[in-house]
């Protein structure tokens, strides 16, 4: 680095902590004056040859900035590194390819045709590691152009809304000149830069960038309902960029005690704050404490964050140190995709070959959620892209896709059409469980190249029509017996498993109803015909207890149609331990309902003589009960159009 008059231009002397410079607070002061320059004097300082590391996102110094591109055609050699920009900057354009490089660890709306046409670099990394990089002397940093608060009463200023990789920059580049705005907040936490470790101070204030929030489509929405199913009250949550994610966010406006450890704080999360739903209570890790590393969003959140001593920013080693996150239990990590294959990887940061974002954080955030005792990691995903021309749950990834979460790390994947728990699952379950979730019109093509894949078996179906498309409205929660509880739900295609395990689980000796006592064996193609069904002239609905992705059945129901009757054939089962909870009841009161939306007439059950359990259960519906006995079989009928009057008929006629 060329020597110049400023005596800060020396070699940096490693930080000291907060407390030993407080033996200087006399001092800064004069230090602070002496300081201070115009920018068009501070950007003298800039060589040829020189990286200049530029703040990040909405902490961006613009007006050094600005300055940097008044100069920067004078010079040659000139690289600009940053992590992400949302302002417009020129130094991309044509008239200064020769002259400046820009390098971005992240790819936004600032950079992301530069990057695509070959005039600006990509460095694919994720975040955690982007500080070794300065730490360790990889990337040096000649000139580090930092946007702050004023000082505070000890001469410490405040990064505000941009910790993240910035105080590592600073604090390894030989020169830092600081843009001192009195619009950045001042942020509690490790956010703090000393005056004596500014070279140049700059003095201007102006408007911090706001990033506006996402537009959130009915897609997005739908989305984020089936993400709140998975997130219980006290969870600690992260959420990524984009709309679906921030849809995730705001569909959480019923939970209770949620806590927050994230990098990016935006809006969503003050939303849930103002809720009362981000309450930060039953965070085991910083309780009280909302944890994040920058902001992007609107100056009510800027407010939000000044001097709030609910707010925590530290610098991303700290924040996406996966093995910090995962120290919260019930961690939850969100993020947003652009492809998902059917073996189960994820695409999140190009489209082909062309980048279209960044590694970021969501990786650091995926291990430490699944680290976390409780934890969750999910990726969102609308089954189509916007037009609704393309999949985006595909057999293979295009030519040229990242793949940004390897098979073998990826948990939770929801679209529109609902969630699926791919951790631990073969590549069968995995095809079958994402075909499910792609949107209709390409279910067909995709099951056809799965079949090609050897994913599936040769013999695989699944229902492909308009009706047969899961009704999630049917899934509700049943306490039952002291403890417990069941989710009732329409069963899916992904239960092959888990059905195959209820029925093993069941006595031989038991007397069961019809459709069931007929099976012993349980081989693939027969269990399709209970899973792949069309939801209207047809229903199975189970009862499940544990989380999405190991849940267990407990109970199995179902009816099917008879239209020339309009009565429905209905038979359940139970499994021992879980009999005397009245789960039964449950189940069949819950087919009852769904029948009844279906403008079914009635039930009708043909049940074992010596079963005396499944009369009993279906006076607890309501219905006047009908029963006739021929050859040791009971024929139990119920019309929805007879409320119960304490009447029971009983007859010995042939059935």
């Amino acid at each position: 680095m060329e020597s110049h008059s400023n005596p800060s231009s020396h070699p940096r002397k490693p930080a000291t902590h907060p407390e030993a410079r407080n033996v200087r607070s006399s001092a800064w002061r004069a230090d602070y004056h002496q300081k201070i320059q115009s920018a068009k004097e501070a950007m003298r300082l800039i060589r040829r040859g020189h990286r200049v590391f530029v703040g990040s996102g909405c902490g961006e110094p613009q007006h050094l900035v600005q300055a940097l591109e008044q100069v920067a055609i004078e010079l040659a050699d000139l690289e600009v590194l940053h992590l992400l920009s949302l302002g417009r900057i020129s130094y991309t354009d044509e008239a200064f390819r020769d002259k400046v490089r820009l390098k971005s660890l992240f790819v936004a709306s600032g950079s992301r045709q530069a990057v695509a046409e070959g005039r600006a670099d990509y460095t694919p990394i994720y975040l955690f590691d982007v500080p070794e990089l300065f730490h360790s002397g990889h990337t040096t940093i000649d000139v580090a152009l930092i946007q702050v608060s004023p000082p505070g009463e000890h001469g410490f200023c405040s990064l505000g809304i941009a910790v993240d990789i910035v105080k590592a920059a600073a604090g390894n580049a030989k020169i830092v000149i600081a843009q001192v705005n009195p619009r950045m907040p001042r942020v509690l936490g490790d956010s703090y830069v000393h005056v004596s470790d500014i070279d140049v101070i700059v003095e201007h204030e102006e408007e911090l960038l706001e990033m506006p929030p996402p537009l959130m489509n009915e897609t997005a929405l739908q989305i984020g309902k089936h993400v709140a199913k998975l997130i219980e009250d006290g969870c600690t949550i992260r959420a990524g960029v984009g709309s679906v994610s921030n849809a995730a966010l705001y569909a959480l406006e019923g939970k209770k005690d949620l806590g927050v450890h994230t990098d990016m704080l935006t809006d969503a999360y003050l939303h849930l704050v103002e809720q009362g739903v981000i309450t930060n209570k039953r965070k085991n890790f910083h309780p009280k404490k909302i944890i994040a590393s920058f902001c992007m969003g609107s100056r009510k959140l800027y407010d939000f964050v000044h001097n709030n001593p609910m707010v925590e920013f530290h610098p991303i080693e700290y924040t996406n140190d996966f093995s910090i996150i995962s120290k919260n239990e019930k961690m939850v990590s969100i993020n947003s995709a652009l492809q998902v294959d059917l073996s189960g990887q994820v695409c999140a940061d190009s489209m082909g070959y062309t980048i279209y974002s960044g590694v970021g954080g969501s990786v650091d955030f995926i291990r430490g959620a699944t680290l976390s005792t409780g934890g969750k990691s999910i990726i969102v995903i609308p089954s189509t892209t916007l037009d609704g021309n393309e999949s985006r749950i595909v057999s293979h990834l295009n030519e040229g896709a990242g793949v940004v979460n390897t098979r073998g790390g990826v948990h939770y994947v929801v679209t529109e059409f609902g969630a699926v728990n791919l951790h631990g699952k073969t590549v069968r379950d995995r095809a079958l469980a994402l075909i499910n979730l792609a949107h209709p019109k390409f279910r067909a093509e995709l099951l056809a190249a799965a079949k090609k894949l050897r994913y599936l078996y040769e013999d695989q179906f699944l229902p492909l029509s308009d009706t047969s498309q899961y009704p999630d409205e049917w899934e509700i929660t049943q306490p039952c017996g002291d403890d417990d509880q069941v989710v009732l739900r329409p069963v899916r295609p992904t239960d092959e498993r888990s059905l195959r395990e209820f029925f093993h689980a069941l006595p031989h000796h038991a007397h069961y109803v019809r459709f069931i006592s007929a099976m012993r064996v349980f081989p693939q193609r027969n269990l399709q015909d209970l899973l792949n069904i069309d939801y209207e002239k047809e229903i199975s609905v189970v009862a499940v207890t544990g989380p999405g992705g190991a849940e267990k059945v407990v109970a199995l129901g179902r009816y099917v149609l008879d239209e020339d009757t309009n009565f429905a054939e209905v038979d359940f089962a139970v499994r021992q331990g879980w009999q005397s909870k009245g789960v039964a009841t449950y189940m069949l009161n819950h087919l009852v309902k769904i029948a009844m939306s279906k403008h079914i007439a009635g039930f009708v059950a043909y049940v074992d003589l010596e079963n005396q359990t499944a009369p009993a259960v279906f006076h607890n519906t309501g219905y006047v009960v009908c029963r006739s006995i021929s050859k040791g079989i009971q024929r139990i009928t119920i019309s929805f159009d007879q409320p119960a009057q304490q009447c029971f008929t009983d007859s010995a006629g042939e059935i």
